[in-house]
């Protein structure tokens, strides 16, 4: 089962992510080339297991290719070639159902933004006289994919250059890694019980709501099915990862864990670490500063408790993500 050792900046687990293969400089694109992005390729690589998919490719089409494009058709937006007009949707849907079992064992996806196939939010839509008529179409994959795996964290290129969301959806494929590698074991009730432990500060520094209904099938979990039991913990927990933290819950689990490391430490130490939580709580300083605080304080005089939260290091350290933050 995954650790993470006190003062190690080391998350252990991999998480599995898949990815647009042109996001990965596969030159699989209508005109030939890549959109390589180098926080994927670059950064992110380092800690993760790739499975790329290209569903245009995947169905045929050549490179390079007439363009696509999504047409109002009746209540449906259909993905039409440029070409020779063919409706390709289904195709391109039903590389998701096609690939849905190796899908099922990934912690994340990333999609190419602006592909009929792959795009996630604000497409444009035509009608058959090429005049548009909304803006907010998916592409077929992409469409199909989260429909089938409404609890993955898929997120689209474009919407990764926001500090906030990239850190948001980093946290949560190396989280949803981690409970994966937890139901891949031969695990126990109390196995649970240690997973929960520990990632109490970061489920209520996202959801205070989503902390004690998943503490509520932890306690349940030795009387109950263990099916059940995955189930409704695996809904529970990502529901409550997936909502936006704020500066007010960031502080609220802050002081948390300054409470059981306070009385290690004397009133200078004391008064800093307070401080700090105080500065970030009224927008006068970054995460980072008492999140650092905390961690110095708390791997060299807290609690094994303390040491072993994953919200001190949710993710591995040299990815820097919380200090781009602005909240």
């Amino acid at each position: 089962m995954d650790t993470i050792a006190p003062g190690s900046e080391k998350t252990e687990v991999r998480p599995r992510v898949g990815a647009s293969s042109c996001l990965l400089g596969v030159p699989v694109r209508y005109n030939g080339g890549h959109s390589r992005y180098r926080f994927l390729t670059d950064e992110l690589d380092r800690h993760v297991e790739w499975t790329e998919v290209c569903p245009e490719a995947e169905i045929g089409l050549g490179t390079p290719r007439p363009t696509l494009h999504l047409r109002r058709r009746g209540e449906e937006n259909r993905v039409i070639s440029s070409g020779d007009g063919s409706d390709r949707t289904d195709e391109l849907a039903g590389i998701a159902d096609a690939r849905l079992e190796e899908l099922r064992g990934l912690d994340g996806y990333v999609l190419k933004n602006k592909s009929p196939s792959c795009g996630l939010l604000a497409l444009p839509v035509f009608d058959e006289d090429k005049q548009r008529v909304d803006g907010k179409g998916r592409g077929a994959f992409a469409a199909r994919l989260t429909e089938l795996l409404p609890g993955l964290p898929v997120e689209e290129q474009g919407r990764l250059s926001d500090a906030a969301l990239r850190e948001a959806f980093v946290e949560r494929i190396f989280a949803h890694a981690r409970l994966r590698t937890l139901w891949e074991s031969q695990w126990r009730p109390r196995d649970l019980v240690a997973f929960q432990t520990r990632h109490k500060l970061q489920l209520m520094a996202h959801s205070p709501e989503g902390y004690r209904e998943t503490g509520r099938i932890t306690a349940r979990a030795g009387a109950s099915d263990p099916e059940r039991t995955q189930q409704e913990y695996t809904e529970a927990f990502h529901r409550a990862l997936a909502v936006r933290t704020s500066r007010g819950r960031h502080a609220n689990a802050l002081q948390h864990a300054f409470g059981m490391i306070s009385e290690g430490l004397d009133d200078a130490r004391r008064h800093d670490l307070l401080a700090a939580v105080e500065d970030y709580r009224e927008e006068r300083a970054p995460l980072s500063l008492p999140m650092a605080l905390l961690r110095h304080h708390g791997e060299a005089d807290g609690p094994e408790w303390l040491r072993c939260q994953t919200y001190l290091r949710p993710y591995p350290e040299d990815l820097r993500l919380r200090h781009a933050l602005a909240v």
